[in-house]
């Protein structure tokens, strides 16, 4: 095992970028007051709170009063989707095939509550099909959910066209943008998306904290109940340190967006094109498609997807087979099921997920130490 771990895993949690831990210190210490108390302890809270919410503001597009705090990404999907079912009771409720679980499960719940399920259809690549959108907004569904980038491909999505699509036939567009910010442009004055997803640590901010933009003049049902916190759509006491560190870390993100994703990017292609010399039968998936450049996603056909992953944990490599929120799944991928792909390379797939800590010495490591593993796993069948 090397002496210095790498960490390949960055699509399930990004490192605390240092300028959101500066951005958080002061309120995890002297500056601790709420933002709904009217004394100068409570005041100097809301002005934090209200600095953050303009800056994160600034780096989508969106106005300050377009961007609702939340606890997490998963929390803002859920609000934005159930939100609108229960706006509109009995209405479709109209999501991908490669969505988040964040978004499917709220679509499965709001199916509960009497509100049709409609599944739209991707191509071989991940890419949703344009000619499922505008079939089900014949139907006029509450809303239509397709996220910006794939969470497991890195498949980019043409939010752009659905959006325009949506907003054409009066229906309410969401996007899940949690993989996406800090990585592609993500700007709601240029995408007509009405309800927009993002989670602070997905872009090294701090875990438990995040947003979603509501276009004005969106109407959502919120999900909790209580005091009047966040325009009353997410009530209870916000997160000031959270939202500074979220605030901080998208400026920081966005402002080395392009030189870091062309980086990035390069160690990426490098990565898959050695993988699939050293590799035989190795296929990477989507491959066609336009994707995120931190995104590489593989399928070793014969090569148990969890014995991979500990085989490379052993060697000091942290990876992952899909979705951290799906990892413990044994089940193949359903963004790959959804992609057409046979179970005999859905299942062992597994995800490298890069960053700005990403170097070329981790990367050429991985290239030595994976067709090892591979082969050692494949043995053992």
């Amino acid at each position: 095992m090397s002496d210095t771990p790498i960490y390949l895993d960055h699509a399930a949690s990004a490192p605390l970028r240092p300028e959101a831990r500066e951005a958080m210190l002061p309120f995890l210490d002297g500056r601790f007051g709420n933002p709904s108390s009217i004394h100068r302890f409570g005041r100097e809270a809301r002005a934090a709170l209200e600095e953050a919410r303009a800056r994160l503001a600034r780096v989508i597009g969106a106005a300050p009063a377009e961007i609702v705090f939340t606890r997490a990404g998963t929390e803002a999907d859920n609000l934005a989707v159930l939100g609108r079912a229960r706006m509109l009771p009995g209405t479709p409720v109209a999501v991908s095939a490669i969505e988040h679980k964040a978004v499917l499960a709220s679509a499965h719940a709001a199916e509960g509550e009497g509100s049709p399920f409609v599944l739209l259809p991707v191509d071989g690549n991940g890419v949703v099909r344009l000619d499922g959108v505008d079939a089900v907004l014949e139907r006029r569904p509450a809303v239509v959910s397709v996220m910006w980038a794939n969470n497991e491909m890195g498949a980019l999505q043409p939010v752009g066209e659905v959006a325009a699509r949506c907003r054409a036939a009066g229906v309410a567009f969401h996007s899940d943008a949690v993989q996406a910010l800090g990585k592609v442009p993500v700007r709601v004055d240029e995408v007509a998306a009405d309800l927009v997803a993002f989670s602070a640590h997905k872009v090294g901010g701090p875990k438990g904290v995040g947003a979603l933009y509501v276009r004005r003049g969106t109407r959502l049902h919120p999900l909790l109940h209580g005091g009047g916190q966040e325009r009353g759509m997410r009530p209870g006491t916000e997160d000031v340190a959270g939202a500074a560190g979220f605030a901080a870390a998208a400026e920081g993100a966005e402002a080395e967006r392009e030189t870091a994703m062309a980086r990035i990017g390069v160690l990426r292609d490098r990565l898959e094109a050695g993988l699939r010399a050293a590799v035989p039968g190795l296929v990477v998936n989507a491959a066609g498609a336009p994707r995120l450049p931190t995104i590489g996603n593989v399928s070793v056909p014969g090569a148990d997807p969890e014995a991979l992953l500990m085989g490379l944990d052993l060697e000091g490599i942290a990876v992952s087979s899909g979705s951290a929120c799906s990892s413990g799944a044994v089940d193949p991928s359903h963004v790959l099921t959804a992609m057409g792909v046979p179970p005999g390379l859905a299942g062992p797939s597994i995800r490298f997920s890069l960053g700005w800590t990403t170097t070329d010495a981790e990367i050429a490591r991985v290239l030595e130490v994976f067709p090892r593993v591979a082969a050692r796993v494949r043995a053992l069948r």
